[in-house]
């Protein structure tokens, strides 16, 4: 009976572990890769007090008045998403360096693992992940201005 019951439960078992294993898989291939990576950089000796939100920022392809760049940001991900979104990325990381707008986005094909190796041997086309990497700037002639440190 005691031989019985083993065999009974081993599949059972083994329906478990498959289960756990099946979980965790589908958990790291979800969730293993982000979809934004965001970085930025200040290069300003001035300080800029942050904005209270990204809507305070705007993006300007061309910039018509006095500005300083005080910063660059990159977001990293993944090529297949709409500029809109990086836009938003882009000026939530202008806003916490003060900047008043973002300008001269430029994409390349990444950094990193996926930079190096070859997906279109593996994936029939390019770079998975793209950097998207602005200017921030801030007016010259806002009436704040920046503030000594």
């Amino acid at each position: 009976m005691q031989n019985m019951k083993n065999k009974e439960e081993l599949p059972m078992t083994k329906r478990i572990a498959a289960l756990i294993f099946l979980t965790a898989s589908l958990c790291i291939f979800t969730c293993a890769c982000t979809l934004y990576q965001i970085d930025f950089e200040s290069t300003s000796d001035n300080y800029y007090p942050a904005k209270t939100s990204a809507n305070e920022v705007v993006y300007l392809e061309t910039v018509n008045r006095p500005y300083e760049v005080i910063g660059t940001v990159t977001v990293n991900a993944e090529r297949n998403q709409k500029l809109d979104n990086v836009v938003d990325k882009l000026k939530l990381e202008a806003a916490i360096l003060g900047g008043d707008a973002i300008t001269n986005i430029q994409t390349n094909a990444g950094t990193g693992k996926w930079a190096k190796t070859k997906p279109k041997k593996i994936f029939g086309n390019a770079n998975v992940r793209t950097n998207f990497v602005a200017q921030v700037i801030a007016f010259k002639d806002v009436q704040a201005g920046p503030k000594a440190k």
